[in-house]
């Protein structure tokens, strides 16, 4: 990371509340919870979709075709998950799809969009631990994340997440 300097409350610019759309249970925690701040604080929601094309096959062009449909499948969890917001909080979320591996993905986007000014996960609820992607964060962070990392716990309920996020 070159240590990009944010620039979320600059003229021009607005905070943003980066969420990764995954169609695990928790993400429904952590966008709920990035809703309800995004709403409270007047920031923006950046919604990502990080698709994972299958690896080995790179003949005859099937690796296209199946990366293609990775693409095209995380595209469509994403909006679904920002129609949700959009019909429930009223806020329009921007939907950004990238192919590769979601820290990589993650660690980009960040750098790209200096408006990204917190990364909201959620926890998993079953007994192997807070699930590989909070993991991989957590590894990370410290003094080499980029910016604040929100990790929400993925058993709450909406109204206890509305008592936390305003």
């Amino acid at each position: 990371m070159s240590g990009a300097k944010r620039r979320s409350f600059e003229a021009g610019h607005r905070p943003k509340f980066m969420v990764v759309v995954d169609g695990t249970p928790e993400c429904g925690r952590a966008i709920h919870f990035a809703t309800r701040r995004c709403t409270r604080t007047g920031a923006s929601l950046l919604m990502l979709g990080v698709a994972i094309p299958p690896e080995g096959f790179e003949w005859l062009g099937v690796g296209d075709t199946l990366r293609a449909e990775a693409e095209e499948e995380t595209a469509t969890l994403v909006a679904d998950a920002a129609d949700q917001v959009r019909s429930g909080a009223g806020l329009e979320p921007e939907q950004v799809v990238r192919t590769g591996e979601k820290s990589e993905a993650i660690l980009a986007l960040i750098e790209e969009d200096q408006d990204i000014s917190f990364l909201v996960l959620a926890a998993g609820t079953g007994s192997s631990g807070p699930g590989p992607l909070v993991s991989a964060i957590a590894a990370m962070s410290g003094s080499t994340f980029p910016i604040p990392v929100v990790i929400v716990p993925g058993d709450l309920t909406d109204e206890e997440i509305e008592a936390l996020a305003g």
